[in-house]
């Protein structure tokens, strides 16, 4: 138990934490906290987990950190290379071409997940969308040019882009949120909010060896409608990561996410914020803020002035480090691709290699030899052998921003 103690001291104090500030955050005077640390009082299980946990969401090296995770703006310009040379700063014959679109486009380039829409007609102008590995993989672009986020933004402003929708994913890495329990409090009316609607549902079964050791499904809740130009969607992203990528859950290095999914004006608004005051924490959590509140039930209270519960105050700021906007650039790879092959290809192809040894044939390399290579197959090739420094243009916006 000494060991313990011990442990739970050095690691308060090289995260910076007082004594104070840890035992107002469990909910422990000052003194018993010192009584506990110095011996004089013995620590349980309980409580010790209890400020194990708490501990960890004082971790400098763990805050809540903030990602640009969808990304979608509309150009009132047909000049594709424009957008993609001037805006994106890529080169465009680093790009695949293709003859049809989405969205009600006709066309569309892409590097990787990096898509340009484009179309004849005037009012469309070129779209971009960078979904969630779009995104990633634009930020390792980002980095090539030696440019940031806002820097991006800015130079679409510059251009009169209209900004159709940005999802800012706010990841939790320690647990501070409890999805179960938020989806609890929205059955049980403890969810103050002007969402008139909310969704909670499981979001993937998860298989393991034995069918007794199922922890059941990933919980996924949505606050608000998705057709509404604002809504929440938060889930429990190492769930996610399992069924996607066999992830093991103890190693996922993100437990939840909430996900603020604005469109329209609203993106427009919340992107205006993040530039005049460069204060992840303080878009991000206005806008929750607005939105929603979760409370603790008080018969002898209205609804209104019910107290916001402690956990979801933990979410919104109490006693945690800071909410930081963060990039993680994952540069387009081969690597989508081979686990396609993987998990669809091989095990056909690892049939007619065992065909051709049993046959003495060379069925298998006479399909690789006449395989027609097409130019987009060159295209391919050519993205993936390229450095993100070697498809970035240097090219700078001179406009001024138009009142």
């Amino acid at each position: 138990m000494e060991e313990m103690i011990q442990a739970l001291k050095d690691r308060r104090l090289s995260y910076g934490v007082s004594q104070e500030k840890l035992a107002s955050a469990v909910g422990i005077t000052r003194q018993y906290l010192n009584r506990l640390e110095t011996g004089k009082a013995a620590l349980s299980p309980e409580l010790s987990r209890k400020l194990s946990e708490t501990l960890e969401r004082f971790d400098p090296e763990r805050p809540l950190t903030m990602l640009f995770d969808y990304v979608r703006i509309r150009f009132p310009t047909l000049d594709v290379r424009h957008v993609v040379e001037d805006v994106l700063r890529l080169k465009l014959s680093y790009m695949i071409h293709e003859d049809f679109g989405f969205y009600s486009y006709t066309e569309h380039y892409h590097l990787g997940d990096v898509f340009v829409l484009t179309s004849t007609e005037e009012e469309k102008g070129v779209l971009v969308e960078l979904k969630g590995r779009g995104c990633r993989q634009f930020e390792s672009y980002l980095l090539a040019q030696n440019r940031s986020w806002y820097e991006f933004f800015m130079d679409a402003l510059m251009e009169n882009a209209i900004f159709k929708r940005i999802d800012l994913a706010i990841n939790d890495r320690t647990g501070i949120l409890d999805i179960p329990f938020l989806s609890e409090k929205c059955e049980k009316e403890e969810c103050v909010s002007v969402f008139r609607s909310f969704k909670s549902y499981k979001s993937g079964e998860l298989v393991h060896a034995h069918p007794e050791e199922k922890p059941g499904m990933g919980n996924t809740l949505y606050l608000g409608s998705m057709k509404s130009d604002v809504y929440f969607c938060v889930y429990e992203k190492d769930y996610e990561q399992y069924v996607k990528n066999h992830l093991p859950i103890e190693d996922a290095e993100v437990k939840n996410r909430f996900e603020i999914r604005l469109k329209n004006d609203r993106a427009l608004h919340a992107l205006q914020d993040l530039l005049l005051y460069d204060d992840p924490e303080r878009t991000a959590f206005g806008i929750i803020n607005r939105y929603v509140r979760f409370v603790d039930r008080n018969e002898t209270k209205s609804r209104q002035d019910w107290e916001t519960n402690g956990r979801w105050e933990w979410f919104i700021g109490k006693h945690r480090q800071s909410l930081t906007l963060t990039t993680k650039p994952e540069p387009h790879t081969i690597d989508r691709t081979l686990g396609w092959l993987s998990h669809q290809v091989a095990p056909t192809l690892k049939l007619i290699r065992r065909l051709d040894m049993a046959n003495r044939t060379q069925i298998l390399f006479r399909l690789i030899e006449e395989a027609h290579f097409t130019d987009k197959h060159e295209k391919l090739y050519q993205q993936y052998r390229t450095k993100p420094e070697d498809a970035v243009t240097c090219k700078k916006l001179t406009k001024q921003i138009k009142k």
